[in-house]
């Protein structure tokens, strides 16, 4: 069985298999949450980074952790809000789901979140946490080698309305 859990934290210092970065399209940094995974992993995710050649919305790519104490990162690209109907549900969804794809083809036991595309790129918490705790279970559902999966929300308000979703 799987646990999921909510914490208010960086990101960038659990201690998990693997981190999530909220990534733009270029993977090579940038402002927010994927400015500080650059920056705590060091130089060498960026040299990385720049051989996988970018992700399209909703992809997902993995590379190693370096200096942070995840040994992957999972960088993934969340929609920027459009009002709803320029298929941002869906295109959030495919982030999480391609995102435990990818852990599970690694063995990863235990990752953890941001909550993807809040931030500057503006999707409403509400919305975008219950699309990311619904996606998370029905790609767990089944067996998998992912045990914890822990979302990590920067702010206080986004760890109340996650919780009000797991329950806690």
């Amino acid at each position: 069985m799987v646990r999921l859990e909510t914490v208010q934290g960086d990101i960038t210092r659990q201690a998990v298999d693997a981190i999530v970065n909220a990534a733009n399209t270029t993977l090579l940094g940038g402002g927010g949450v994927d400015g500080a995974i650059h920056r705590a992993a060091g130089p060498e995710l960026l040299d990385e980074c720049r051989r996988l050649g970018g992700c399209l919305t909703g992809e997902a790519r993995i590379t190693r952790g370096y200096r942070l104490p995840a040994a992957h990162v999972i960088h993934t690209v969340g929609p920027v809000w459009s009002g709803g109907t320029h298929g941002e549900p869906e295109l959030l969804r495919r982030c999480y789901a391609n995102s435990l794809r990818l852990a599970v083809q690694h063995g990863v036991r235990s990752i953890a979140f941001p909550s993807i595309s809040t931030g500057a790129y503006g999707y409403p918490i509400e919305q975008a946490a219950a699309i990311a705790v619904a996606t998370v279970r029905d790609e767990l559902r089944n067996d998998s080698t992912v045990e914890l999966v822990r979302f990590v929300c920067f702010s206080a308000g986004d760890l109340v309305v996650y919780r009000g979703l797991l329950g806690g």
